[in-house]
């Protein structure tokens, strides 16, 4: 009995955990650039209670297989879901969105991060910044700044190239947007903002940006990707969860109600 009831609350722990990405998936329906994670589980130690032979030797018997009970059930990994957006047109030449498997690589000075979020302002000194503050790199890994002087206005080509036009109408390129791919974007580390900061299990700490074009991706201009949340399927995750973690709970009272049905043997 309290082995099904230890089942019982791992159970429910489990299920507690993946209501809580379902939640943190559904909170970030709209929100640029998110990423969702799902729960995978695994199911913890096994006791055995018998254990297994062979055949004997003259063919009298067969094998025997082992007896084993399960111990309940724990989460095996929390995968973030690197599927791409659904994109939203927005009109604005600042705001970008990436065709491939690239990422934007942005920077608050100290640390480099990358981002699917491609929501940038200009801010008073002409660098391209997130909502953050934090400056896009270009392909040198340096700021990417677009002069404020003289500049009447300005485009982003799906190669990364900014072209500037200045007051006599001359055309020049004042930086090409870097972009960093990962050979394991589920290794990435999820930091908040719609960042990610490279790890071991990804891949390619240095995060060095390169054109778009060696990165295999381009840059679209004037639209964003949103998030990929689908909250059809995580409605019905939801539903499977709720049910899980009711299952689970019914163990306990169930299991409760025989130990209660044992105890009272002795009145």
């Amino acid at each position: 009995m309290i082995r099904s009831m230890y089942s019982g609350v791992s159970g429910m722990k489990g299920f507690q955990t993946k209501l809580d990405v379902i939640g943190n998936n559904i909170a970030n329906v709209n929100t640029v650039g998110f990423k969702k994670s799902r729960v995978m589980f695994q199911d913890i130690l096994s006791q055995k209670v018998g254990s297994e032979s062979g055949p004997t030797e003259n063919g009298a018997r067969g094998s025997v297989n082992p007896k084993q009970v399960g111990l309940g059930s724990t989460v095996a990994a929390i995968n973030v879901v690197h599927s791409v957006g659904s994109p939203m047109t927005t009109n604005l030449t600042s705001d970008l969105s990436i065709e491939g498997d690239g990422f934007f690589v942005v920077s608050d000075g100290d640390n480099k991060y990358l981002t699917r979020a491609g929501n940038f302002e200009r801010d008073v000194n002409g660098f391209l910044v997130n909502p953050q503050g934090m400056k896009l790199l270009d392909s040198g890994g340096n700021p990417v700044q677009i002069e404020r002087e003289n500049v009447v206005s300005y485009s982003i080509g799906s190669d990364g190239v900014i072209t500037t036009v200045d007051n006599d109408q001359q055309v020049q390129e004042a930086a090409t947007i870097g972009l960093v791919t990962v050979p394991n974007p589920g290794g990435l580390e999820k930091v908040g903002g719609s960042l990610f900061k490279a790890t071991v299990a990804s891949g390619n700490i240095e995060m060095e940006p390169t054109t778009p074009t060696e990165a295999n991706s381009k840059i679209l201009s004037g639209q964003l990707e949103m998030s990929n949340v689908d909250l059809s399927e995580e409605f019905t995750e939801m539903i499977v969860a709720q049910r899980g973690f009711q299952a689970n709970s019914r163990i306990i009272t169930t299991s409760d109600t025989v130990l209660e049905e044992l105890i009272n043997l002795k009145r």
